[in-house]
């Protein structure tokens, strides 16, 4: 037996790295709970918040490379640091904003925050520290995580929105996300590539990959992943509010406390979350067996068909019970596999940076979403404008991921997988 045969699974790495993925999906998957809440103190069109959490997430994707970066030069720990001091001063600052535009600046903070304690860094750490036979299961377990937070982060805002106001909350989830620091140690050392190593290869490894029509391909692809996540995360709750049909007062949901439809729009984000912890383990299981690629086009092929099929349809609570635990089942299912797919075709050496300009695609489309959710709802009166175009920009990545070129890369100081 080989020894990356016998070399364990769960390891202090994956452990540390999981929980603190744990923490920040948790928070972050929790911010469209507040959309009706802030939008009625302050009497503003649905668009001001919806463009605030579009900021944080494309700062989110626009500080994942630089994180990417900084981890790998100075080590993991740093990245992480500075990470969580920014969610959490960006957070707190944010309970206190009282126009528009403070609160979106303010975004900026939070989203860098989420970039330096998220998929970007932590996943390249799990990924460097995995044998080549765990290393896409290892994945799927840290992505798993991430959906494990969301499970439980939008109804706890939902419950301490029913004793706090929602300034207090940010206050509460300001300090809940400096926990992060405590699993630090677990990460290992983290240590940093030497500066002869950064200005023989990161150059290069850049400049082939984005010249490299896979690599293009590939960031494309992740685009509508990005804008169907953060509208849905952003809007679904409100969407469920406004546009499900009632609970009935005798059914299940009621007999378990889900007797409103806002109710059912946090639990709605929590179900996604809990059916994408299998989802994403899943993924990882599949992608270590069969061609990432095909995969990935298959997870937006049924992607697309379930919500075409959920806006089709009358919205009732049955629906969104069901729509919610498709669409969790295949959430972030493509989170393991591209990830994959980036460090087995350009190597482990610079897999966090080369993943965090993939996820500035993902981001872009975060932007998009959550933006154009709330632009085409003041504009329209409800989501199924916005809606249809999720559905058609999740059809355009099915295709995309077909001709990519899933084969190690030639690329000049990039260490090789296999």
């Amino acid at each position: 037996m080989t020894k990356a045969m016998r070399a364990p699974l769960f390891t202090p790495v994956l452990i540390g790295g999981s929980i603190i993925l744990l923490i920040n999906f948790a928070l972050r998957a929790s911010f469209g709970v507040f959309q009706i809440p802030i939008a009625q103190e302050f009497d503003w069109p649905r668009a001001e918040f919806s463009m605030a959490i579009a900021i944080q997430n494309l700062a989110w994707g626009i500080g994942q490379p630089i994180f990417g970066a900084l981890a790998e030069r100075w080590g993991d720990r740093w990245s992480v640091i500075i990470g969580a001091f920014l969610y959490s001063a960006g957070l707190i600052l944010t309970a206190y904003a009282t126009d528009p535009l403070a609160m979106q600046l303010l975004e900026v903070m939070v989203g860098f925050g989420i970039a330096g304690t998220g998929f970007g860094v932590i996943l390249a750490v799990i990924g460097r520290a995995a044998s080549d036979e765990n290393r896409s299961l290892a994945l799927g377990i840290g992505t798993a995580a991430g959906s494990a937070g969301q499970v439980f982060g939008a109804p706890l805002a939902e419950v301490l929105l029913m004793h706090y106001p929602w300034q207090s909350v940010f206050v509460i989830f300001g300090v809940i996300v400096l926990a992060c620091l405590f699993f630090l140690p677990m990460l290992g050392s983290g240590k940093p590539a030497s500066r002869s190593e950064l200005e023989e290869s990161m150059g290069s490894v850049l400049k082939r990959a984005f010249t490299d029509p896979s690599y293009l391909m590939i960031f494309a692809g992740f685009f509508s992943c990005g804008y169907q996540l953060a509208f849905i995360t952003a809007h679904f709750p409100a969407m469920v509010t406004e546009m499900c049909g009632p609970i009935s007062p005798m059914g299940t949901l009621a007999s378990i406390g889900i007797t409103t439809t806002s109710t059912l729009g946090a639990a709605a984000i929590s179900l996604i979350g809990l059916a994408n912890i299998a989802g994403s383990i899943f993924a990882g299981w599949l992608g270590k067996r069969y061609t990432k690629k095909y995969l990935l086009a298959g997870i937006y092929t049924l992607r697309t068909i379930a919500a075409a099929a959920f806006i089709l349809m009358p919205i009732t609570p049955t629906s969104v019970i069901v729509f919610s635990l498709v669409m969790g089942g295949l959430w972030l299912a493509t989170v393991p596999l591209t990830s994959g797919l980036v460090a087995y075709i350009y190597g482990l050496r610079y897999m966090g940076t080369l993943y965090g300009f993939v996820f500035l695609s993902h981001q872009i489309g975060s932007f998009l979403g959550v933006w154009l959710g709330g632009k085409l709802y003041d504009i329209y009166g409800d989501y199924t404008m916005v809606w249809w175009v999720g559905v058609g920009v999740g059809a355009f990545s099915a295709l995309i991921h077909l001709p990519v070129r899933e084969a190690p890369a030639r690329l000049e100081g990039a260490a090789k997988t296999a």
